[in-house]
């Protein structure tokens, strides 16, 4: 069975819920691809069949020698493995191999973050940290390790609506709102196959934050992570951007962090 191209998922959805099909091609160019991170439960029947672990959340770093601990203090929320994410579902540039370790305080404002880069064959450590708190060691929060797997997914520009299409498209009588919300929600799911996803882990696409934005202008999504995705008790959101330059030569200590609640 053939996997539909994204311009004939969104189009076969705007002839299921009335949307005309200017519409949905102003959808279409206001998109970016992303890639959901998401544990074995939420993947569709079909996709768990053929699941590869892409990722995983907590557990200890594994790091080079010679490398420490970024701060000292920061927990490892997410590990990356790169080799196992489908390359051609994100339009951003990251590395090919390798893992990418993310360390962020996901409870508050973090005072400082990193991304870090481990090339594929460089040999690691497993480690843990320790820092000092007012005098006495206290130990770096380590999150329950859990696995993620990699679904590609489509998000659409939060200004999609006022394209010309689309905007006479709300003009016309009846609650048009809905059903333009109604129409996202589906062309969301279709490109995800079915998976849930809606407190997970994003790489890359149009973030979709609880406050403003923080992909303007050059700033790019390298990765949006929910607090609930780490532990299910911590209602946050962390954003991590950079330039498309910055992510392909991973230059990662150039991102901004931004952390909504």
């Amino acid at each position: 069975m053939t996997t539909p191209t994204v311009e004939e998922l969104v189009l076969r959805t705007t002839q299921r819920h009335g949307v005309p099909g200017p519409v949905g091609q102003e959808l279409l160019a206001e998109s970016r691809p992303c890639l959901h991170l998401v544990p074995i439960q939420d993947l569709a029947p079909d996709q768990q069949r053929a699941a590869r672990p892409a990722a995983r959340t907590g557990g200890l770093p594994c790091l080079p020698d010679g490398v420490d601990w970024p701060d000292g203090r920061d927990p490892l929320i997410l590990t990356v493995d790169c080799a196992a994410l489908p390359r051609e579902a994100l339009d951003i540039e990251l590395p090919q191999d390798g893992y990418l370790l993310f360390f962020v305080t996901i409870e508050y404002e973090p005072e400082s973050s990193a991304v870090l880069h481990v090339p594929a064959g460089v040999r690691t450590t497993q480690r843990s940290a320790t820092y000092e708190f007012d005098g006495e060691p206290e130990q770096v929060k380590v999150y329950q390790p859990d696995v993620l797997y990699a679904v590609p997914g489509l998000t659409v520009s939060p200004d999609w609506r006022d394209s010309p299409a689309t905007s006479a498209f709300l003009d016309l009588d009846g609650d048009r709102d809905d059903t333009l919300d109604d129409f996202e929600d589906a062309v969301r799911k279709e490109a995800a196959g079915g998976a849930s996803h809606g407190v997970a882990v994003q790489l890359g696409g149009h973030s979709s934050p609880w406050q403003s934005p923080p992909d303007e202008g050059d700033l790019v999504l390298l990765a949006q992570i929910h607090g609930q995705s780490i532990d299910r008790h911590v209602y946050t959101q962390t954003l991590i951007v950079g330039t498309r330059e910055d992510i392909a030569a991973r230059r990662f200590n150039a991102l901004e962090f931004e952390q909504q609640v």
